[in-house]
């Protein structure tokens, strides 16, 4: 019988399961999705202590270059409870082909051009939500922001001069990688005007007044700019904008449009590799910033404002005023650095969960005794489910949405990460779950795990590979696509702290519920 029905979590509904019921038939009188009851079988629920331990993180695979990842923090967090992140961005920009500071028309035997650079500055659109979702002019609120966006940290826009390259300079066959604890070198000063630019997001950075001026300050006219979701909008997105140096912009991109730098891509990414996005402060916030919209004007970009001035030759007598500007995405190969500063947890009645490069829990579900005894029972499993109560003690202002469980070799090396079996086998119906439950007062309370197929092929010995399992903070990568491989990313910084296996726990100790159906001696 065990065989034939090796996991009663499916619900019973295709041909060939239905005739290989009808041998068992005198046996079972009900078999529904979840549970088996009748006179013959008995079902029953067994705890069994788990065994979980904090799992420090040291770093992460970052970089966008073997695989895409659109989203990277930026900012700075700091909670007692947990560790202390910095969260940096270093990325390529890319150009548009044919760049011209003056255009062609402009150039004539009889006229000569003179250019005024009316603003640079760095562009962050802050990622955000409408309140009221059945209204596309309600207020919007940041999505997912993360500590005290009144606390501002301080950020410095640096010029890089790390190449990032796409293979592996040890071993050029190998494609490259990059991790949140890597450094890159950076050239000359700041960027930015304002050196340790006091950043505080806020949602009423909606517009911003370019005053368009002539080579002698005079104003000729004045730019609103606003950006918005789309053409149909009238509700503009709020963004961040950080004043850049106008003269060193102005040499380094302007004056050299024309040259070999600006030809292509590749020659300008040898030229100007890249900027580098520095976090630093003791406290503020953190934001996931989105790097890949489908409406580029939504795109972390620097922004270059600059009037051309056409006069008669000879005279000051002015023929007419060119508006221009030129965006340059941050955009090709990034890197998300992350700055933790590293806490020694002690061995207590806790694990802290930690998304970036904090801290995951280590798990040992069934220990060697425990995983004989339950397949000497010859039982069937109905339901399996893993769940960690929270700390309400502990820092709760930014716990998790969602943690997630995946399984490691334990290599210290080079570790072999998979999915458990339930996020692939039960995908269309929540995966392993892993949601964030509240108790009657609404607060966070704990996380329950559906582990019901990999606690079935245990028991029934269908595998032998019982690994530790790790527990994270999610992150949208997590669930699987078209294999059974895990890959480790994180942007996602918020953190928990849940409780072990300790009986100080009582009640709200880790524990695996199995629930079983048993034939009647």
């Amino acid at each position: 019988m065990k065989n034939i029905l090796k996991k009663s979590v499916y619900l019973i509904a295709t041909l060939y399961l239905s005739v290989a019921i009808v041998s068992c038939e005198s046996d079972f009188t009900d078999i529904d999705t979840n549970v088996i009851s009748n006179t013959k079988f008995t079902t029953n629920d067994l705890f069994l202590n788990v065994i979980a331990n904090n799992s420090p993180l040291e770093e992460l695979q970052t970089d966008n270059i073997s695989r895409q990842i659109n989203q990277y923090l930026l900012g700075v967090y700091a909670s007692a409870d947990y560790e202390k992140i910095s969260a940096s961005i270093v990325s390529q920009l890319s150009i548009d082909a044919n760049l011209q500071v003056v255009d062609d028309t402009d150039i004539t035997d009889t006229t000569t051009v003179l250019t005024k650079i009316d603003t640079v500055f760095l562009k962050l659109p802050y990622p955000v939500s409408l309140e009221d979702v059945s209204d596309a002019t309600s207020n919007f609120q940041f999505d997912g922001l993360v500590g005290k966006s009144s606390v501002p940290y301080s950020l410095n826009v640096y010029r890089s001069n790390t190449y990032l390259n796409n293979f592996n300079p040890a071993d050029p066959t190998k494609i490259n990688s990059y991790n949140s604890k890597d450094i890159f070198e950076k050239t000359g000063s700041p960027l930015n005007v304002e050196t340790n630019f006091p950043f505080s997001p806020s949602l009423n950075d909606t517009m911003f007044v370019v005053n368009r001026r002539m080579i002698d300050n005079t104003v000729v006219g004045k730019d609103t700019i606003k950006i918005f979701s789309s053409a149909a909008s009238d509700n503009p997105i709020p963004f961040a904008r950080v004043p850049l140096h106008k003269d060193v912009f102005k040499e380094l991109f302007l004056d050299k449009y024309d040259e070999d730098a600006f030809s292509s891509q590749a020659s300008f990414n040898d030229y100007f590799r890249g900027v580098i996005l520095e976090a630093s402060g003791n406290d503020g916030s953190l934001i996931t910033y989105n790097f890949n919209t489908s409406n580029a004007n939504l795109n972390p970009s620097i922004e270059v404002y600059y009037t051309n001035t056409v006069y008669k030759i000879g005279t000051t007598d002015t023929i007419r005023t060119v508006r221009k500007n030129n965006s340059f995405l941050l955009s090709g190969y990034r890197v998300n650095t992350f700055d933790m500063v590293d806490k020694t947890y002690p061995n207590n009645n806790e694990i802290k969960v930690q998304g970036a490069a904090g801290s995951e829990g280590s798990i040992t579900l069934l220990e060697q005794t425990d995983l004989s005894a339950l397949r000497a029972n010859d039982w069937l499993i109905n339901d399996a489910s893993l769940t960690f109560y929270i700390n309400q003690a502990a820092d709760t202002a930014s716990v998790p949405e969602r943690l997630y469980l995946y399984k490691t070799d334990g290599d210290l090396l080079n570790p072999v990460l998979s999915q458990v079996e339930d996020a692939v086998s039960e995908a269309s119906f929540g995966g392993i779950n892993g949601f964030l439950e509240t108790d009657s007062d609404g607060k966070a309370e704990k996380y329950t795990f559906k582990i019901t197929d990999y606690i079935s092929d245990l028991a029934l010995g269908l595998t032998d590979y019982n690994p530790t399992l790790k527990i994270k903070a999610f992150n949208t990568s997590d669930v699987p696509t078209t294999d059974t491989i895990f890959r480790n990313l994180s942007w996602n910084p918020r953190a928990v702290t849940l409780f072990n296996q300790d009986p100080i726990n009582g009640n709200k100790k880790a524990v695996l519920k199995i629930s079983y159906s048993e034939k009647n001696k």
